[in-house]
């Protein structure tokens, strides 16, 4: 590359510095910038070349980007809430009971075994003698949420409480027969305040307060049923005929193998061993019957039929108990089959909304 800077002769217009030597900037057209011409050319080739890739590879380039990049709607998707966890409420309710438990149970002395369920029982003061209150078939029958981890159980018990013994009297025995004091029995009900928390992965149960005594929950209103009103089963009716081998064979073992009276793909395993040694069903609530006619013929082949079934079976020890099935039947071949153990009896469909109706026309 040649150099920019060059010198000239002196002119006799030029005044010459004191070292003799004159520098002026050389300005022929092949040099500029220290680059000369061809070096400029070459380097207007490559951008045009760089313009033209860019052109030709911007395309492609975004198509890709399009696709390896996740398809969104343009906006950010709102975070699923999580179902509420069933385990908080289920060992809320066993943390519950036996907290119930041991409260009827304590007595004067017993405050170090509350404070394993509410701390501050500790200082809380008790009186009579430990178990003189026992609480027995302690269930849960109400679980609300009040605040996040916090719930509300109800513990149903029944409670034996032993009566004080009474004084002695100067009567005579045959005037007054002395008897011992007989626990009085009562079915009672006590709310108990949890809070439930997660710590390394594990749940912990802590009470709020002392169980508080509150009234039974309220009995709700029976929803109608599917069924007509209960029959005495006519022994010549095929759906009581049905019912009755059923019934025998899954609770007794007789009348020979239960999948005899079966419908096709319906599978049901008999109790074993069987409970009882006979049935007799009494009585029977069919669907969509509102008399009491008999029936002795069986509809076509594929009717379905739902029937509530009331009947006595007798144990080994020749006392009848009685029972209760709702059963839905099919029919194939001139029979009535059974095509399932129902869970519950079935409710009867809601009555479709009424609407206000069009103006009368002329």
């Amino acid at each position: 590359m040649k150099s920019l800077i060059r010198r000239r002769p002196a002119g006799p217009e030029d005044t010459v510095p004191e070292d003799g030597r004159d520098w002026a900037v050389d300005s022929r057209p092949e040099d500029f910038g220290g680059w000369s011409s061809g070096a400029q050319a070459n380097t207007s080739t490559l951008l045009r070349w760089g313009a033209w890739a860019l052109l030709i590879l911007g395309p492609l380039l975004a198509g890709a980007s399009l696709v390896a990049a996740p398809s969104t709607t343009g906006t950010t998707a709102a975070p699923v809430p999580s179902a509420p966890s069933t385990a908080g409420s289920q060992g809320s309710a066993g943390f519950a009971v036996l907290f119930v438990d041991a409260y009827l149970r304590a007595g004067e002395g017993d405050q170090d075994q509350l404070a394993a369920y509410y701390p501050d029982a500790a200082g809380i003061r008790l009186e009579g003698a430990p178990g003189r209150r026992t609480g027995q078939q302690l269930t849960v029958v109400r679980l609300r949420q009040t605040s996040p981890g916090i719930w509300s159980v109800t513990v149903a018990a029944r409670v034996r409480e032993s009566a004080p013994s009474p004084a002695p009297t100067t009567k005579s025995p045959s005037a007054e027969k002395q008897q011992d004091a007989a626990p009085a029995e009562r079915l009672r009900y006590f709310q108990v305040p949890v809070a439930t928390t997660v710590a390394g992965g594990a749940s912990g149960y802590i009470a709020l307060s002392m169980p508080a005594e509150v009234a039974a929950p309220p009995r709700v209103t029976s929803p109608e049923l599917l069924y007509g009103p209960q029959r005495p089963a006519a022994p010549g009716d095929p759906r009581t005929q049905a019912v009755t081998e059923f019934l025998t064979a899954y609770l007794t073992g007789r009348a020979g193998d239960i999948d005899r009276y079966l419908a096709p793909g319906t599978h049901i395993t008999p109790i074993s061993p069987a409970p009882y040694t006979g049935i007799a069903v009494d009585h029977l609530a069919v669907e969509g019957e509102r008399g009491g006619e008999a029936t002795t013929t069986v509809p076509a082949d594929g009717t379905r039929l739902h029937l509530l079934v009331s009947l006595r079976a007798t144990g080994t020890d020749t006392i009848r108990h009685p029972l209760a099935y709702a059963l839905t039947l099919t029919a194939r071949a001139g029979r009535w089959e059974i095509a399932e153990l129902d869970g519950a009896p079935t409710p009867a469909p809601a009555p479709l909304a009424t609407t206000a109706s069009a103006a009368p026309t002329t």
